[in-house]
């Protein structure tokens, strides 16, 4: 599987087949969910935590501290795909619907190279 041939689809399907197999729907409830989805971001985030700017290249740079983060990232991503499929989400239309609303709400021209 890689990001220019699978679908968000079969990514949904993938965590669904998983956590069917070990019968976890039963502790796949939106708030434990949310939860982790915050977990395992507070566990990505320990990997920058006291970071300077002048020194995320190092990290970056380093196949094993990437590994890990790299980890992280799918811990994310598999509770936010489980979470869709609880709460029934489909979050293609979910992040163009946003973005749609951030555009007018930062629009390009007024937000150029600006974060506020």
């Amino acid at each position: 599987m890689d990001d220019q041939n699978t679908t968000v689809t079969q990514l949904k399907d993938l965590v669904a087949a998983f956590v069917a197999e070990r019968d976890w729907r039963q502790f796949h409830d939106p708030k434990n969910l949310a939860a982790s989805i915050l977990i395992e971001a507070a566990e990505l985030m320990e990997h920058f935590q006291w970071l300077r700017s002048d020194q995320l290249d190092a990290v970056r740079n380093d196949p094993g501290k990437v590994s890990e983060v790299r980890e992280e990232v799918a811990d994310v991503l598999a509770f936010l795909l489980s979470f869709a499929n609880v709460m029934d989400i489909d979050l293609a239309s979910a992040l163009s619907d946003k973005m749609r609303k951030n555009a007018l709400k930062y629009p390009a021209d007024a937000f150029h190279g600006r974060f506020r």
